[in-house]
């Protein structure tokens, strides 16, 4: 029975694949309704569901509130009954109109599109505030891991050196299945889409494009300047092999994709994804599957780590509900959170100028002196060589080298020289390496 108490927020929701349905479920369900009406009285009402297309396969549940789906998403936000808007269309147009034009009538909006909050996200944020509403975005990156609320509320005092960490969940599977499996990456590409782990067009995933935008927006967040998503240096798994993970874990390494915002200097930073070797005694390393986890290092706070499930409708949908509590609360109180900043106004250094550790992989002509010539290419360009193994004989002859730390630009012209030695068949893996240096 509802309490008199109970503050009453109607829902517009925008969007039901899969995020979208698991949310339904969350506010239509009449236990969950229930439950959440008594652990936070308000009162969650979805009032209407607008979607793109009225011939998709919805939920079959005798719950499933069917009679609210609808494919005039204009006239559903031209309702005067909306209190707050729900955004998960994806993709920049119409979703961005969608957001302004609902900020604009003072309706707090909740959204989980990484790739417009990226873009948009500090202009849409200062539209919200000036409207006296929220816009909040936790469900954009790592799911159900709170590092947005963590980053914008729980460490806004804080002095953020650098966000590191697994924010892709079926890259993450994929190099996870790799390297239990020794399966190669096509093979497991092909599992994971069978699965409904990937998209049959994986290529947001793969290449990083999906890190990359959760990248710009960890950066903003942690350093409060706005990254362009041009500046993210990106590089996807496409190019991991089976015998790049095996030789990985030889030396004591797993190989993750990691999405890095951190500060260089004063008034720089540097926001990137790869692929990285991460030592075995890392908690990184044991982060598998689907599963997310993002390391916070700060002046005062030190190094914490976030981890839970960053992929999937239920857990996301968890999120985004989380979200439409605090905007509905907020609004209730007249006390919205504040725009995101962009006062700090750091540059992003060019990826050139930094420096790593490196594993790379050389597949080579079985003959005397091929060694010689190698490493006068990697003595020519200040690499210096850390460890390095030979194997295999004949056709599969490979040299397999560890370098000390070496800028990105000495090593760009490493690998170039390296291309053009006619010992050289080809070059295999390049791969950054996370030195024992950097456990936390």
């Amino acid at each position: 029975m509802e309490s008199s108490h109970d503050s009453v927020v109607r829902i517009a929701l925008l969007g039901c694949g899969n995020v979208g349905a698991a949310l339904v479920e969350l506010l239509s369900d009449p236990a969950r309704r229930e439950e959440l009406r008594q652990r936070t009285n308000l009162d969650l009402q979805l009032v209407g569901i607008g979607v793109r297309d009225l011939n998709k396969q919805r939920s079959s549940a005798s719950w499933f509130p069917s009679d609210l789906v609808t494919d005039d998403l204009d006239g559903l936000l031209g309702r005067d009954d909306i209190d707050l808007v729900v955004e998960l269309l994806g993709g920049i147009e119409p979703a961005a109109g969608f957001i302004r034009s609902s900020l604009e009538h003072g309706r707090p909006v909740v959204s989980a599109n990484k790739a417009l909050l990226a873009e948009q996200g500090v202009a849409l944020s200062a539209l919200a505030a000036d409207n006296g509403v929220d816009l909040n975005f936790e469900a954009a990156v790592a799911g159900a891991v709170p590092v947005i609320r963590t980053l914008r509320i729980s460490l806004a005092g804080e002095s953020v050196n650098r966000v590191l960490g697994i924010v892709n969940g079926t890259t993450n599977y994929i190099l996870s299945t790799m390297a239990t499996e020794g399966s190669d990456y096509a093979h497991v590409l092909g599992d994971a889409i069978a699965l409904g782990l990937a998209e049959a067009d994986p290529t947001a995933d793969v290449e990083g494009f999906d890190a990359a935008a959760k990248a710009a927006i960890l950066a903003g967040l942690a350093f409060g300047s706005v990254v362009p998503l041009d500046q993210v240096f990106r590089e996807g798994i496409t190019k991991i092999r089976s015998v790049d993970m095996a030789f990985a874990r030889q030396f004591g390494y797993c190989i993750k994709l990691l999405a890095i915002a951190e500060r260089v200097g004063d008034d720089e930073m540097s926001v990137r994804v790869h692929p990285a070797m991460v030592p075995l005694s890392h908690p990184l390393a044991q982060v598998d599957g689907a599963y997310n986890a993002v390391f916070i290092e700060g002046m005062a706070a030190g190094s914490l780590m976030l981890y839970g499930q960053g992929a999937g409708g239920m857990p996301t949908a968890s999120a985004v509900l989380g979200d439409i509590i605090d905007a509905a609360r907020n609004a209730a109180t007249k006390s919205p959170a504040p725009a995101l900043s962009n006062d700090a106004n750091y540059s992003v250094i060019a990826l050139d100028s930094l420096t790593s550790e490196f594993y790379i992989s050389l597949d080579v002509v079985d003959q005397s002196g091929v060694l010689a010539q190698v490493t006068k290419v990697f003595g020519d360009h200040n690499v210096s060589i850390r460890s390095m193994e030979q194997v295999g004989i004949g056709e599969e002859a490979r040299l397999i080298f560890l370098t000390h730390e070496a800028t990105e630009r000495d090593l760009a012209a490493t690998i170039h020289d390296l291309e053009a030695l006619s010992v050289v068949d080809a070059v295999g893996g390049v791969i950054r390496v996370i030195g024992q240096s950097e456990d936390l």
